[in-house]
């Protein structure tokens, strides 16, 4: 089992998520962000004034899934995501040791 996280521009994520349900995955979190990478953030002017903005607002997708669907998942992401300007994001993926669905008790690549 494979935890797959993407970091994405957040008018990204309705492509996102119609890209995951399109190749079977049916559960995902979504939690709002704040950070930079390369861009290191951005000037703004307010009011006349100008003033730095150091954290983009971003969204943060975390997907479980089995270990040979990882590839689809990555790719589908990594497509619906691209806008080909900086700050696209970065996906992760981490190996899950266990999982358990606490209302049925099921384990592992079931409990997904």
């Amino acid at each position: 089992m494979k935890f797959v996280m993407a970091i994405i521009k957040p008018f990204k994520l309705d492509e996102v998520r119609d890209a995951l349900t399109g190749i079977g995955v049916h559960g995902l979190t979504v939690t709002e962000v704040k950070g930079y990478g390369r861009q290191k953030g951005h000037t703004e002017i307010y009011r006349g004034a100008e003033y730095a903005v150091s954290f983009l607002p971003k969204l943060k997708i975390e997907v479980a899934v089995a270990a040979g669907s990882v590839d689809k998942v990555v790719e589908a992401i990594a497509a619906a995501a691209k806008t080909g300007q900086i700050g696209d994001g970065k996906i992760f993926v981490y190996s899950i040791d266990q999982a358990v669905r606490i209302r049925t008790g099921e384990t592992d690549t079931d409990a997904l």
